[in-house]
């Protein structure tokens, strides 16, 4: 079985196309083939700046013989038909077969379709997926009308057997394939001819090309890593850029560099952004003192000065771009320094947030309001919660932020260092955007908490409101990351909050302003909810509050809120499928009491999987929903509900006094655990109801035809539904 060889050689790709586009062409390529009848082994795609290559092992010579059968019109039916039908397959009316069918004879036609050999199917499956592939952008160049993401320069495709290797014949737009490519562009321009992978692979890094990315970016990692040990210094990890730069060069040459003194006073994150956005370079740290000192840039030739000219010509590349950085640095530190950060924060009263919901300035001071309400949940001081909101985003007017917007949070902590402010401030300017993504650390700081959870309920209450949910994959306000971040935050610090009551309270000053004695109920809102606190507060502040208990009352709050819960529970089951806990756990504890009690609900669920993975677990829900099925049937029937008390008394038989006892055990234990919310020890108590259920149901006849055992049995079963709708609804788990 012939091996297959493929290389594209263009102008240089861009890194970021690399990596998909390989993969691109390896799937097109192999399902291609396949399609066509042919089958391989394995395959491999590869990636340079200049080119991409596949590597097809096993394929089959030939694609195998296809034998199809086509009904045709009835024996007897007009000639027109019989003609159409004889265009279409290309027969005579002699080829066709006529066979009994149940309505008469009908005309068959049968056709042989020989095996085509591998290299016919290849040359057409490439051109095809030259000519369809699916780059992000293409050109076209010359007077041709082939497009590729550069100009397309040369195809090599051989197929590889025992004898040797064998051109495959193809003509693209005048670009015929051939055995032969090129090395590098300067140190080994010239084609060479190959016969084979292992050939291609060798030759090409004697012409200094490694053709494996993943090699390229290890001998960048382990050159760079090696170079600046023997300078005590430490490479900064950024796998992204180590990616990236293993796409810029086919032959790397790593080459250090020093940061010139007078930009070492930079913050380390901004040297390291300034280098790694503009110029690609990886950042030197020095480990005792952790300042930034140096760079590592990777070439693309080894040059007869051992890189000196490089490095001179990115110096001053490098030392331009620092000096943009620290004119940006001195400029925001006199703009905080004479006015304050909230004074850096005035500008953002100029800035639109979303046309349907202010400007910057003002969602600032809801984040204030409610960071103010949620600090004493957290264990945070209101004062200090307010006053880091009210200058957490206050870096997006500085310049810094405005040319590295990535540096926005982490620049509002310089920036509050430097106005003096309370560390605890400063700190909550960085972490409030946290966490941005899946791997991200969440604030864990009291102050740090109350204004992220403000900042991400605002933002989510904000959108709801103004019915700007997230649709199907289209989420452009990144509300589901917004979600759970709120949901990690929670969780990972272990914070219990009624997130139903903040919701309404942000609904409502969304809509309605938080201004003397309405931001004090709404204070009293978000801690107590909707209940008698609230509206005893409302009594004692008289009129003016009754109409804000009229504001919660009417209109859409309660529905926008519940839907926003609703939308967290989704979020919720997403973010604990990868601890195992199926959806139908959640649903289960969902139908108990504080559903909006995050921690409360996963801490509910995690008993409750516990109990389903065990033996016992699996069959009392089995049990439990034999017990309810009876009971259902047996009240739909009788019209009446059987919750009127079991007496022991009227048992008969021994299993049915057994679970009367386990039940009474069962209750005893379940309700105090409930209470201390020890669901470890609820779910255990509720399990080891499953051997006396099993025991009862072979043992006992429900409806038994006395109609006092009957009904009491019935009592029984609403008892166990009742003990085990203490813990979870297990009506809603599956299966």
């Amino acid at each position: 079985m012939p091996d297959l060889l493929i290389e594209l050689f263009s102008e240089e790709i861009p890194a970021r196309m690399q990596a998909r586009a390989a993969e691109d062409l390896r799937r097109m390529v192999t399902d291609g083939l396949v399609e066509a009848g042919l089958t391989y082994a394995a395959a491999g795609a590869f990636s340079t700046p200049r080119r991409l290559a596949l590597s097809i092992e096993g394929l089959s010579a030939q694609s195998r013989a296809v034998r199809e059968e086509r009904k045709g019109p009835a024996v007897g039916a007009p000639d027109k038909a019989i003609e159409g039908f004889l265009r279409s397959t290309g027969l005579t009316r002699e080829q066709l077969e006529v066979r009994d069918d149940k309505k008469g004879q009908v005309y068959f036609a049968v056709q042989t379709r020989p095996g085509r050999p591998a290299a016919a199917i290849v040359a057409e499956v490439l051109e095809a997926t030259i000519r369809n592939f699916p780059w992000p952008k293409s050109m076209r160049w010359g007077a041709g009308s082939l497009r590729w993401v550069r100009p397309l320069h040369s195809i090599l495709c051989i197929l590889v057997t025992e004898t040797g290797a064998e051109v495959v014949p193809l003509d693209v737009d005048g670009i015929v394939a051939s055995d032969t490519t090129r090395g590098h562009r300067f140190m080994a321009p010239d084609a060479f001819s190959v016969s084979s992978f292992e050939d291609y692979e060798a030759k090409l890094k004697r012409a200094h090309v490694v053709l494996r990315a993943d090699e390229r970016a290890d001998a960048i990692w382990h050159e760079a890593t090696g170079q600046a040990f023997a300078r005590s210094l430490e490479v900064v990890e950024d796998a992204g850029l180590l990616a990236e730069v293993a796409g810029l060069v086919e032959w790397p040459v790593v080459l250090l560099g020093d940061i010139a003194r007078e930009f070492l006073g930079l913050p380390p994150e901004v040297l390291q952004t300034s280098m790694r956005t503009h110029q690609k370079f990886f950042s030197l740290k020095n480990p005792k003192s952790g300042r930034i000192e140096g760079f590592v840039t990777v070439a693309n030739v080894e040059t007869a000065d051992h890189g000196t000219t490089i490095l001179a010509g990115n110096g001053k590349v490098l030392t331009a771009r620092l000096s943009d950085a620290r004119f940006f640095w001195d400029n925001d530190l006199r703009t905080v320094k004479a006015q304050g950060l909230e004074g850096m924060a005035e500008g953002l009263t100029n800035v639109t947030f979303h046309n349907k919901l202010g400007s910057q300035a003002d969602r600032v001071a809801r984040i204030a309001a409610l960071a103010r309400e949620i600090a004493p949940m957290v264990g945070a001081a209101p004062d200090l919660a307010a006053e880091a909101a009210r200058v957490c985003k206050a870096d997006l007017r500085s310049e810094m932020v405005g040319e590295f917007p990535e540096l926005q949070g982490l620049m509002g902590r310089y920036y509050a260092e430097a106005a003096g402010l309370e560390p605890a401030v400063a700190a909550a300017c960085e972490m409030h955007w946290k966490p941005m993504g899946p791997s991200d650390a969440v604030p864990t700081e009291p102050v740090s908490i109350a204004v992220a959870l403000a900042d991400k309920i605002d933002t989510l209450c904000g959108f709801w409101a103004i019915d700007e949910k997230p649709t199907g994959s289209k989420d452009p306000y990144a509300l589901r990351r917004a979600a759970l971040g709120v949901i990690r935050i929670v969780l990972e610090n272990g914070l219990r909050l009624h997130l139903d009551r903040l919701f309404d309270t942000q609904i409502l000053r969304l809509r309605h302003g938080d201004e003397g004695v309405s931001g004090h109920l709404l204070g009293t809102l978000a801690a107590h909810g909707f209940h008698a606190e609230f509206h005893a507060e409302a009594a004692r502040l008289g009129a003016e509050a009754e109409a804000w208990v009229a504001m919660v009352r009417e209109g859409d709050v309660g529905e926008v809120s519940d839907n926003l819960v609703a939308f967290f529970h989704d979020r919720l089951k997403v973010f604990l499928r990868d601890e195992g806990i199926r959806h139908d756990i959640i649903d289960a504890c969902l139908a108990m009491p504080n559903r909006d009690d995050l921690t409360l609900l996963v801490k509910r669920a995690r008993a409750l999987a516990a109990v389903l993975a065990t033996e016992d677990g699996t069959n009392l829900v089995q049990g439990f929903k034999r017990a309810n099925n009876i009971l259902t049937q047996a009240e739909a029937a009788d019209g009446v509900e059987y919750s009127f008390g079991a007496d022991p008394k009227f048992a008969a038989d021994p299993a049915e006094k057994a679970l009367f006892s386990a039940l009474d055990t069962a209750e005893a234990a379940i309700g105090p655990a409930m209470q201390a919310e020890d669901f470890a020890a609820a779910m255990a108590a509720m399990a080891a109801l499953r051997g006396p259920i099993d025991a009862f149901f072979t043992a006992v006849q429900v409806n038994d035809p006395n109609s006092v055992l009957r009904r009491n049995r019935l009592n029984l079963l609403h008892r166990i539904r009742e003990t085990c709708a203490q813990v979870a609804d297990l009506t809603r788990i599956e299966g």
